[in-house]
């Protein structure tokens, strides 16, 4: 593996199911940067997702369903110094890769993630950016949908993701920031509303807050990720 930032390869890994027209809308962009491995681990999807994917260009894997069992298969079969785990319906910034690759290769740096935005308008949106980007920087705890990124020997080290139904990204996190620091690039991830527009921000936000508050008073997590696809039923 290359440890000079100019030089390290990242594979972006992508978890997927029934994620067409993201990952239509994703794929190309990311499939024409050099230098950039982009790998498809579909759970199990019903719609033409892996199609779409192959189609494209990307490296398509099919696995049993859970986005940490999926992302964990995406990392064994990566080929890259760095690995970026992104969900299907983010885009990453312009010119991403000269960052990831500087910021993830300084002395003390365990992994990274990119600023929260969330597409659409309306002030609910903006207080949510706003308090998860104050998270993600001073408690350096960022999610998922903020494009965590790790050197592949780090994320080796931490046993990759835990076999969780749920919770999977913040205890990865958690996990790496025992090995060093966590880094918030200046550079925002967009993510769609679509999750925030089904329940309302506020009902989304609570419930949200509810999963992340069993975790850790010790809940089962199956009970939480239960819990939580009814409440998105």
């Amino acid at each position: 593996m290359s440890t000079d930032p100019k030089t390290s390869s990242i594979s972006i890994i992508i978890p997927a199911r029934n994620e067409a027209e993201s990952i239509s809308m994703l794929l190309p962009e990311l499939l024409s940067i050099p230098g950039i491995e982009v790998l498809v681990v579909d759970g199990g999807s019903s719609d033409n997702t892996v199609e779409t994917a192959k189609n494209l260009g990307a490296k398509v894997f099919g696995v049993s369903p859970g986005k940490a069992f999926q992302m964990n298969a995406g990392a064994e079969a990566a080929r890259g110094d760095i690995l970026l785990f992104l969900h299907a319906d983010t885009s990453l910034p312009k010119n991403f890769q000269e960052q990831v690759r500087d910021t993830i290769n300084k002395p003390g740096v365990a992994a990274g993630a990119f600023l929260l935005a969330i597409e659409g308008k309306g002030f609910g949106l903006r207080i949510i950016e706003c308090l998860a980007n104050l998270r993600a920087r001073f408690l350096q705890i960022p999610y998922g949908d903020q494009g965590i990124f790790v050197r592949a020997d780090m994320f080796s080290s931490v046993g990759g993701y835990p076999a969780l139904p749920i919770m999977e990204d913040f205890e990865l996190v958690r996990r790496l920031k025992r090995q060093g620091a966590i880094k918030i690039l200046p550079l925002s991830a967009k993510t769609s509303p679509r999750r925030w527009r089904k329940l309302g921000v506020l009902r989304t936000t609570a419930v949200n807050q509810a999963i992340i508050i069993g975790y850790l008073l010790g809940v089962d997590p199956q009970k939480l990720a239960e819990w939580y696809r009814v409440k998105w039923a």
